[in-house]
């Protein structure tokens, strides 16, 4: 499963969204409306999947999910 397919994933299971709404330019705040608690819980997630620590305040300016997903690669390359 590629990272855009766990990050879809995992932001469906806690967001309770259609899939078919979520692409690479999706914006969770503006776009699927998740609040602080949503974006939380859809971080640890991907935390606990991948076994890495997230720093939120990379995220900050960019919560599409193509930021969440290029950010989880740069991390898992490492």
């Amino acid at each position: 499963m590629s990272v855009f397919e766990k990050v879809k994933e995992t932001i469906v299971n806690n967001i309770k969204v259609d899939p078919d709404k979520i692409t690479l330019d999706t914006d969770l705040k503006k776009d699927l409306h998740a609040d602080s608690i949503d974006a939380v819980q859809v971080i640890m997630d991907l935390e606990d999947e991948y076994g890495i620590e997230i720093d939120v305040d990379k995220l900050q300016d960019d919560s599409t999910v193509r930021g969440i997903v290029n950010y989880i690669e740069t991390l898992i390359k490492k």
